[in-house]
C-alpha cells in the first residue's frame, strides 16, 4: 500500500523516504519483468534445445510435439525443428533451404523476429540460401542471399514443414534436408544434423523460474553476454537501477531479493491476466462467440501501432506462445495460418478439466491446407498431459469427416462420451484447460462471419 510522503522543509522525510525507494524499486521490477519476459523465455528455449542434446551451430532438435513435450502451445500438426545459432564463434551463418512447404524464422535473443524462412519469406517457398549477420557486421554480402542481421550473438533457428495430405515422412524428409552452415566454412562444422526427440520428454519452458528469483539471474546472464541494444536503453538503466547489468556480477542484497522475488510472482499473474482476462474489446473474433485472436496486432511481428508499442499484445503472446513473425499474426486469405483462443465456455465460464463439453464445427472448415483443435493445460499453457497421452485432434491425420448434419462433433473432458472415439481430447479433473483452433491456409469465409465454430457447450452430468 503506498504511504503518503512527509517532507521536512521541502525535503523528503528519512521516515518516508525509504519506503518510498521501496515502492519505487518494485514498480522498477515489474515493469522490467514484462519488457524481458521474452527474453527470459527464450533462454529456456535456448536451454532446453541445447540439453537434448543439439549443439549451437551443429544441430537441431526436431520433434512432432506431445503431451510429454513441454513448450507454450506447441502443436502437433507439424514437424518442428529449432536448433540455437551461436554467431560470435560462427560469424554469418547460412540457412539453405530446398523448395517446399518450409515455414520458419529466426528470432534473436530476446525473441525478435529477424528474418522469415520458407513460404512466408520472399522466396515464397522455393527455397534460396539466406545469411544471417552477426551484430555488429560492416562487411559486404555476397550476391545470391537474402540476408538480415541479428542484434545478439545467440539466435534461434526455428522451422517446421507442413505434412500436405497427411504425408508425415515426406515433411520431415524435406525438413531435414535443410543446411546449416557458416558463410566462412574454415570457423565451423561442414555437415548440420537434426535429432529426433519425438519420443523423448523435453522441456523448452521457462515455467521453472519464470516465477522466483532465478527469473532474474537467468535474465543477467543474458543481459551480461549480449550487445546493449539501443532502442533498449531506458529499460537496461531500469535493469540497472535493479543491479543487473553487463559487466556488473549479479549479487543482489537481502533487500533487493524480497522485491525481486516478489515482481518475478506478480509480474508472472499479470501476464496471465493479459493472456486469459484480458479487457481489450478486440480481442473477439466474433460478437457472438467466446473465442479470442491470440495475437492481437496483425500489423506486423513486432506489436508495433502507429505511434507506440502495444505493451498488452506483446504481454499476451509471450505469455501463451513463443517466437514471432510478421507471418504468425497476418488475418490475410491464404496466407500463414489463424489461431483463435477459447478458454471458456459459452457463458463465459473458465474450462474445467473436470467437466465435459461438445464443440460443434461446421464442415467444411475454410482451410486451403488443414485445420486442428490443441488442448493446453492453463498452468504450463503447454499440452495436456492426460492418460490418453493425446492432446490435438487434426484434420491431416485425424477422421474429421462432417456427420449428416454438415458438423464435426468434438469433445472434450475427463471420460469420453458414448460415440467420441476419435473425436475426443481427455483432460485432467482439478486442472483448467484451454484450446487453439488453428487453419492453416484460411479461406476468405473465416474472416467475412460466413463460417464460425461454436462455442464450447458444457455436456449434461
Amino acid at each position: 500500500m503506498t504511504v503518503a510522503m512527509e517532507f521536512e522543509a521541502g525535503f523528503p522525510a528519512a521516515r518516508s523516504a525509504g519506503q518510498a525507494q521501496r515502492e519505487q524499486d518494485l514498480r522498477r521490477a515489474l515493469e522490467a519483468y514484462h519488457f524481458f519476459y521474452p527474453t527470459v523465455s527464450m533462454a529456456g528455449i535456448v536451454r532446453g534445445t541445447r540439453a537434448s542434446g543439439a549443439a549451437d551451430n551443429e544441430a537441431a532438435m526436431m520433434l512432432m510435439a506431445r503431451p510429454h513435450h513441454r513448450g507454450f502451445t506447441l502443436n502437433s500438426d507439424t514437424p518442428y525443428a529449432s536448433g540455437v545459432l551461436d554467431l560470435r564463434r560462427s560469424g554469418p551463418m547460412v540457412v539453405e533451404l530446398p523448395p517446399g512447404a518450409l515455414v520458419g524464422q529466426v528470432n534473436d535473443h530476446h525473441q525478435r523476429w529477424v528474418m522469415d524462412l520458407g513460404l512466408p519469406s520472399p522466396a515464397a517457398g522455393q527455397g534460396g540460401r539466406h545469411l544471417i549477420l552477426p551484430p555488429g557486421w560492416t562487411e559486404p554480402v555476397p550476391d545470391g542471399y537474402l540476408a538480415a542481421r541479428c542484434d545478439t550473438w545467440v539466435g534461434l533457428l526455428a522451422m517446421r514443414a507442413l505434412p500436405l495430405h497427411g504425408d508425415l515422412d515426406k515433411a520431415v524428409s524435406l525438413l531435414t534436408s535443410v543446411q546449416v552452415y557458416p558463410l566462412d566454412r574454415g570457423r565451423g562444422v561442414h555437415g548440420y544434423s537434426y535429432l529426433d526427440r519425438t519420443s523423448q520428454g523435453s522441456d523448452i519452458s521457462c515455467l521453472d523460474f519464470e516465477d522466483n528469483l532465478e527469473y532474474w539471474r537467468v535474465l543477467h546472464e543474458v543481459i551480461d553476454t549480449e550487445p546493449a541494444i539501443e532502442e533498449m536503453r531506458p529499460m537496461l538503466g531500469t535493469l540497472a537501477e535493479l543491479g543487473i547489468e553487463q559487466g556488473r556480477p549479479f549479487e543482489p542484497t537481502a533487500e533487493a531479493i524480497d522485491v525481486l522475488t516478489r515482481a518475478a510472482r506478480q509480474g508472472r499473474d499479470e501476464m496471465l491476466v493479459s493472456a486469459f482476462a484480458s479487457r481489450r474489446p478486440d480481442r473477439a473474433v466474433w460478437p457472438d462467440r467466446s473465442w479470442e485472436w491470440v495475437g492481437l496486432r496483425p500489423e506486423n511481428g513486432a506489436f508495433e501501432r502507429s505511434g507506440s508499442l502495444d505493451v498488452e499484445a506483446r504481454d499476451r503472446w509471450f505469455a501463451q506462445a513463443t517466437v514471432s513473425s510478421p507471418a504468425m499474426f497476418r488475418r490475410a486469405v491464404g496466407a500463414g495460418s489463424l489461431y483463435w483462443l477459447a478458454h471458456r465456455d459459452h457463458a463465459g465460464a473458465y474450462l474445467d478439466g473436470g467437466r465435459g463439453y461438445r464443440l460443434t464445427v461446421p464442415s467444411p472448415v475454410p482451410a486451403s491446407l488443414f485445420w486442428s483443435v490443441t488442448c493446453y493445460d492453463a498452468q504450463t499453457r503447454s499440452e495436456v498431459v492426460a492418460d490418453q497421452g493425446q492432446a490435438a485432434l487434426r484434420s491431416l491425420f485425424e477422421d474429421l469427416d462432417g456427420n449428416a448434419a454438415g458438423n464435426v462433433e468434438m469433445y472434450f473432458g475427463p471420460n469420453m462420451p458414448p460415440g467420441a472415439d476419435g473425436r475426443w481430447i481427455q483432460t485432467v479433473p482439478g486442472r483448467g484447460w484451454f484450446c487453439y483452433f488453428r487453419i492453416y491456409g484460411p479461406d476468405y469465409e473465416a474472416f467475412d462471419g460466413s463460417w464460425r465454430p461454436g462455442d464450447l457447450m458444457p455436456l449434461r452430468s
